[in-house]
């Protein structure tokens, strides 16, 4: 089935047309009175939306400035932005609940266990329109997806892993949970990129999104390993856990880091050298773009969403050669310029 790409630098060119065909929904039609997102016609009415994460990161900061970006350009757009403070299922089930009780109109999550929030996510969604960013949860009755091609994320790092440590050797890899769809789906383009390569993954270590837990698992890794070549965060703050780690053992140049996203020690840690590369996606994008599209769906307009209900942002690699540029951008961007 076709998927929707979207061009890197969208906060810049504004919004592009969806390249893809409506699809089939299982909700009622919009005639139905009984269905939540039956406002075709009306495209003044006010619509009250909301954005669910997995967790607290500046990562999310990002993501609410695209929100923000939305509410602007169309004042009718009012979004409770819900920065969970662990992002556990219970803790996300609370906030959908809370959600449904106000009778917002639509729902982008960042679903952290999506084989243990099946239920909950499908429940949601039949009272408000569902869209999932970030992690997906494709076995749901969500609407969309907006957010990373998680695989081929994976396997950019992979590739970065390759050119860290070229004469191969251990490695291991760091993130909040294995069970969440963007971990998973990272550590298989990770390990489809490795595969037949000389270099040995040891393990995946999880540390429940506790940043503190996720600096011990890597000193942990370091002292148990003496030998461990790289280390890898598949999170946003596992790049600077594993940064910090690596200075107090005295190991940096030594071990050679890669990571994703784009966390302030994370780059700063690109331009000294001590990281190798990032995989950086744009979060400011998911927030923009899920909150532009469940708006226009709500209005009417299903052929924003394609009929793989996919929406990929492209992510890239940054490394020491194009961090100005990047870090400029997202300064303007996030309005820190």
């Amino acid at each position: 089935m076709m998927t929707r790409r979207l061009p890197f630098q969208l906060f810049a060119a504004g919004f592009v047309a969806v390249l893809a065909v409506g699809c089939n929904s299982d909700k009622p039609s919009d005639s139905d009175p009984s269905n939540p997102t039956a406002k075709k016609g009306d495209a003044k009415k006010p619509l009250q939306l909301a954005f669910v994460t997995n967790g607290t990161d500046p990562f999310w900061t990002i993501a609410k400035k695209g929100v923000e970006k939305e509410e602007q350009e169309d004042p009718t757009v009012k979004v409770d932005f819900r920065e969970m403070p662990t992002g556990t299922p219970a803790e996300q089930k609370q906030a959908l609940d809370d959600l449904a009780v106000k009778g917002v109109d639509g729902i982008a999550i960042s679903v952290k266990e999506p084989k243990q929030q099946v239920d909950m996510i499908n429940a949601a969604a039949k009272k408000s329109l569902i869209f999932t960013q970030d992690s997906d949860a494709p076995d749901t009755d969500r609407t969309c997806y907006v957010g990373t091609n998680n695989i081929e994320a994976g396997k950019q790092a992979g590739e970065e892993i390759k050119k860290a440590i070229p004469g191969g050797g251990k490695i291991m890899l760091f993130v909040g949970s294995r069970d969440a769809g963007n971990a998973k789906e990272r550590y298989q383009g990770i390990k489809e990129v490795l595969d037949k390569s000389n270099i040995t993954i040891l393990d995946v270590r999880t540390d429940d999104a506790n940043r503190d837990r996720a600096k011990a698992n890597v000193a942990d890794t370091i002292v148990a390993n003496p030998d461990i070549a790289c280390l890898v965060g598949l999170w946003s703050y596992n790049g600077p856990a594993i940064l910090s780690a690596v200075k107090d053992a005295h190991k940096v140049g030594k071990i050679k880091i890669v990571t994703f996203d784009e966390a302030d020690d994370t780059l700063g840690g690109i331009k000294d050298g001590s990281i190798s590369a990032t995989i950086v996606q744009q979060p400011f994008e998911f927030g923009y773009e899920a909150t532009k599209m469940m708006a226009q769906y709500l209005r009417g307009d299903k052929s924003v969403v394609p009929a793989s209900k996919q929406v990929y942002v492209p992510t890239r690699v940054i490394t020491k050669e194009n961090l100005d540029e990047f870090w400029t951008n997202l300064k303007k961007q996030t309005g820190k310029a």
